[in-house]
């Protein structure tokens, strides 16, 4: 028999937002989550018809900015890990 996990109101609307507002995958958020992707697309559904979450249409610019800024700031920390390594071979033959 299939045990069945009790989750909160609260644990279910945040895994809904990793989906509507962080550009997460059904899948990536449950498995982050310890849940399945059923649950949380059932989840994000339910929330969006009862007007608690924004739909994804009307998300889609919010999720477009989030993915521009992480591989933004994806190649921002290439940079730093360059100039890092940079100062350190400039500052070793310095010596």
């Amino acid at each position: 028999m299939a045990k069945y996990r009790k989750y909160s109101k609260e644990f279910k609307l945040q895994a809904a937002k990793l989906v509507t507002e962080q550009g997460y995958s059904c899948d990536k958020a449950a498995k982050r989550l310890g849940t399945t992707g059923f649950s949380v697309r059932h989840w994000i559904k339910k929330f969006q018809q009862t007007g608690e979450l924004v739909s994804k249409a009307e998300s889609g610019p919010k999720i477009d900015e989030i993915r521009k800024l992480r591989k933004e700031m994806a190649q921002l920390r290439m940079e730093n890990e360059i100039l890092k390594k940079a100062a350190a071979y400039f500052a070793k033959e310095s010596l």
